[in-house]
């Protein structure tokens, strides 16, 4: 299993694959591995948040446990919840057969009934290794939750009535990740290690591209990363991100294209700029404007 001893070492192993880390990012993972704490990653959509979590995964050759948030998730949804049609299927098949209540009664509140959610999924990996637990845009959730969470995080164990208590074996890899569309309590991240992704720089952008996408060309990778840099200072609706950057660049070799120019953009805007908007702002306000079109190209 490997083991993180230095922030040289987060970088490295990272880098293999296939995540460009810059050390802030890397000394908030070294420090999580050894102070067994919770990430929480903040930062736009598509910078790289939710690709933390899988390449921890990966390193640790671990199960990558993925808990989506949305606006009314509640406790049962992320924890457990029991099979009611099996349950009520089961007892009716047992009276028949003369099983008494109270023997059919311990069995179906049982392990074979209960439909496991991500929360409690982890808990019970950790038996086998500990698992990396990635919760997927926590703002989008209510605050409710956020306090459930807590409780969940604070010792990583739950108890349900009919059973009894589970305890986590192992404390799970933790990454938090929020797009910041409304502020999480302090509480919650007062339990955690903070970082701030932002957009990359030419030099990280350019190299995730040739990271995650060895077969292009140097030259037109740098193309694209010029454009990308340059795409991202109109006031847009939505700024595209590392990932819209890696979409393009595969749409551009799926054509076959070896460098840029005004058709080829113009025909795969939409792998970067996502509003109707951005993209009519972009040609008429941008790209008719020869000094501003330099920039680009």
């Amino acid at each position: 299993m490997i083991e993180f001893n230095s922030i040289d070492q987060v970088i490295s192993e990272l880098h293999r694959v296939g995540y460009i880390a810059d050390r802030a990012l890397a000394t908030v993972i070294y420090l999580a591995y050894h102070l067994e704490k919770p990430i929480f990653l903040e930062g736009e959509p598509g910078v790289g948040k939710t690709e933390v979590a899988i390449v921890m995964s990966r390193l640790f050759d671990t199960k990558l446990i993925r808990l989506q948030c949305y606006e009314g998730l509640d406790a049962s949804t992320a924890l457990y919840e029991w099979n009611y049609p099996k349950q009520l299927l089961y007892i009716r098949l047992k009276e028949q057969k003369g099983l008494s209540d109270q023997d059919i009664e311990k069995i179906i509140y049982s392990e074979q009934f209960l439909i496991k959610r991500p929360l409690l999924e982890a808990i019970l990996y950790s038996k086998e290794k500990a698992p990396v637990l990635l919760i997927d845009e926590i703002d989008r959730a209510d605050e409710e939750f956020e306090a459930f969470l807590l409780e969940v995080l604070s010792d990583f164990q739950i108890t349900i009535p009919e059973m009894d208590t589970i305890k986590a074996e192992r404390r799970p890899i933790v990454i938090i990740t929020s797009n910041r569309t409304r502020d999480v309590h302090d509480a919650l991240k007062r339990r955690c290690l903070y970082h701030w992704i932002d957009y990359p720089s030419f030099d990280k952008e350019y190299k995730i591209i040739m990271a995650k996408i060895p077969s292009i060309e140097e030259d037109f990778a740098k193309q694209i990363t010029k454009f990308m840099q340059n795409i991202r200072k109109p006031d847009f609706l939505k700024k595209p991100g590392i990932s819209e950057t890696l979409d393009w660049a595969k749409a551009l070799i799926t054509m076959h294209k070896h460098y840029l120019d005004e058709e080829v953009i113009f025909e795969t805007i939409g792998c970067i700029l996502k509003y109707q908007e951005d993209i009519k702002k972009f040609k008429e306000e941008i790209w008719s404007d020869h000094e501003k079109r330099a920039e680009f190209i």
